[in-house]
């Protein structure tokens, strides 16, 4: 396991220490911890409010219609960001969400959650993805190569907690009735969204000056933007037909994505426990908001968690048995503290589960640096980062389809956990079939390996 992705405490104070990366990080920052109050307010609206109560399947559409296209349209993203100035794009970027926050709040406020609301959200959620490539494409020109992995795993986990404390301080007013309840407090936390983005554009445009987040003037691309794109298209589909060639990378990438299926079944079954089950009424559906921000901030404990643990664990036990023994473990975790449909135990189980998703996200993503020719990493990753959140929606609309409208299924929950259990089995037995029981991973990456990140806020 690379000892570089982890973010070690010297690593981390020698990549704070420069100027450039702690500007970079505070334009991140800020725009995350908007991430979370904008999403916070949708929420809230969709999933907390009595006044709209939708059913599971409409949230799982509401998922894959944000999801889809944020992740489809992933791979184009580098096509624009090759041609144009990153400190104007980023700039830009989050200038105009703070814009288009607007109409979307104002939606809220009205209680207007119809195609036009859905339009507007998509528009401030799918410029995210142009935000977040263009901070990982910029990251090379504020850190030193060698320090590229730490540095990506350090903004990333910081920009986790950025984000989770924006959803938790907006869950906490929505609770107090600082802003007002129902749809009016919604609308309000949802404007206060389009502040953060302001500050982050004006940040970025004043702490960089043009062309020094790249790219340089001999570096842009400069053909015909359709050809460009056409040849994404067919990177695309060279990157699988390497990656068939590549088994181990492939047996490692398969196990996250049908992970991912299992862990969309129980997103969906924590957001309607919290919104059914447990809430009731605009006092109790406020409270159930900010329980749901709990949950976030066990989850993003945990992810940091995964960060020290990883490492000891893949030392003592190998990659292979510690992915076994996370994804049997998740199992068990849903079993002892799912079943109860208690809120503390399942805060417990939050922060365990996302220990577990955020490791395995750790050793899939070094895994594909090792074993994937440098040629072919970025399209290898685009495949990754597709089926990522293809097989989570798919996941979604599963539960949705299968479980009762509160969430509260035994049956569905010891469903899950036997699924989880079966897939360590599938993977542990594959491994000793193919004779790779013991993959190993370079303590160094090259300097222009795509960098393993933590999850986006």
């Amino acid at each position: 396991m690379p000892q570089t992705v982890i973010s070690q405490t010297p690593v981390s104070r020698a990549i704070l220490a420069g100027s450039g990366f702690r500007r970079l990080l505070a334009v991140r920052l800020t725009s995350q911890i908007a991430d979370g109050w904008f999403q916070a307010g949708l929420a809230g609206s969709i999933l907390f409010n009595p006044n709209q109560q939708i059913g599971p399947v409409a949230i799982a559409t509401g998922f894959a219609v944000l999801l889809l296209p944020y992740s489809l349209m992933g791979p184009y993203v580098g096509v624009l960001l090759d041609r144009w100035d990153r400190r104007a794009s980023l700039s830009v970027a989050n200038l105009a969400r703070a814009f288009m926050v607007l109409p979307a709040a104002a939606l809220l406020w009205f209680n207007v959650t119809d195609l036009r609301f859905a339009v507007a959200a998509l528009i401030v959620i799918a410029i995210n993805r142009f935000f977040l490539a263009g901070l990982s494409a910029a990251l090379p020109r504020v850190v030193d190569d060698e320090k590229l992995v730490p540095a990506n795993a350090l903004a990333a986990t910081l920009g986790t907690i950025a984000y989770s404390t924006g959803l938790f301080s907006a869950a906490t007013v929505i609770a107090l009735n600082v802003v007002g309840a129902g749809s009016h407090g919604y609308g309000g936390i949802a404007v206060t969204a389009s502040l953060g983005y302001l500050v982050s554009g004006v940040l970025c445009r004043t702490l960089f000056k043009t062309g020094s987040l790249g790219p340089l003037a001999h570096e842009r691309h400069a053909g015909r933007v359709t050809t460009a794109l056409y040849e994404v298209a067919r990177g695309m589909i060279e990157g699988a037909r390497h990656l068939a060639r590549r088994r181990v990378a492939a047996r490692a990438m398969a196990l996250q994505a049908l992970y991912r299926c299992l862990y969309g079944m129980l997103t969906l079954a924590t957001l309607l426990l919290y919104s059914r089950y447990f809430g009731e009424g605009h006092a109790r559906a406020a409270q159930s908001l900010e329980d749901l921000g709990m949950v976030v901030i066990a989850g993003a404990g945990g992810a940091a968690l995964a960060a020290v643990v990883t490492p000891f664990a893949v030392r003592h036990l190998g990659i292979n048995r510690w992915l076994v023994s996370l994804v049997s473990g998740v199992g068990l975790v849903i079993v002892i503290f799912g079943l109860p449909f208690n809120k503390f135990m399942l805060l417990v189980a939050a922060f365990l589960v996302n220990v577990a998703s955020q490791s395995m996200k750790i050793i899939v993503d070094a895994t594909i640096q090792h074993e994937v020719d440098d040629i072919y990493r970025g399209r290898v990753f685009s495949v990754n980062d597709t089926a990522f959140n293809l097989f989570f929606v798919g996941g979604l609309f599963t539960a949705a389809l299968t479980l009762p409208p509160n969430g509260r299924s035994v049956a569905g929950l010891i469903s899950v956990a036997i699924g989880f259990i079966l897939l360590a089995a599938w993977y542990g037995i594959g491994l000793r079939r193919n004779g790779r029981n013991h993959v190993t991973v370079p303590d160094r990456q090259p300097s222009d390996v795509a960098p393993a990140q933590l999850p986006r806020g």
